[in-house]
């Protein structure tokens, strides 16, 4: 369920960003199903929680004005691309070992994101299972800042994720 989504990666989320440059400022943008008690809940728990400035039914206004993403999988990734926004696809999953085994041994599926399904190949990070820790998101989404190369690397692999959607999106 999202509730149980953002119970599992939230806090890991907010944990990476806490330690941003000041310039930034890390903004939540909160699923419109789930009650703001909800979110309260859990940013209460992080430490550095009660920072976090909350947007709710305006994705798309905050995703232009973006600097970049941490995103969970899901058409959100794939909005986020289309914005032009750089992103760290980040999902937390029970077993994580177990679930790497599975992606590498049994699952005939390289990617989770919509952005790397349709580009057929890593364009942006996918920290899951095993792979997600609060490092690799903090270490991911300092890559993508501004200034930094996979940020480069990453909008330039969004053109073909958008040749491959057709022309109507470009």
């Amino acid at each position: 369920s999202r509730k149980q989504e953002i119970k599992d990666n939230l806090p890991a989320m907010v944990a990476a960003v806490k330690t941003l440059p000041p310039a930034y400022q890390a903004v939540l943008a909160c699923a419109p199903s789930v009650d703001s008690s909800y979110y309260d809940k859990i940013l209460g728990r992080c430490q550095g929680g009660s920072t976090i400035r909350r947007v709710s039914n305006d994705t798309y206004p905050l995703l232009s004005h973006s600097t970049a993403a941490l995103v969970t999988s899901g058409t959100a990734t794939l909005e986020t691309a289309l914005f032009g926004v750089p992103q760290v696809v980040c999902y937390k999953t029970p077993l994580p070992h177990i679930i790497r085994f599975c992606f590498n041994h049994v699952i005939q599926c390289d990617y989770i994101s919509l952005v790397n399904l349709i580009a057929d190949k890593e364009v942006v990070p996918e920290l899951l299972a095993d792979r997600f820790s609060v490092a690799n998101i903090h270490r991911e989404l300092q890559a993508i800042l501004p200034g930094q190369p996979n940020r480069n690397r990453q909008l330039q692999s969004y053109q073909e994720v958008w040749r491959r959607l057709g022309d109507a999106v470009a």
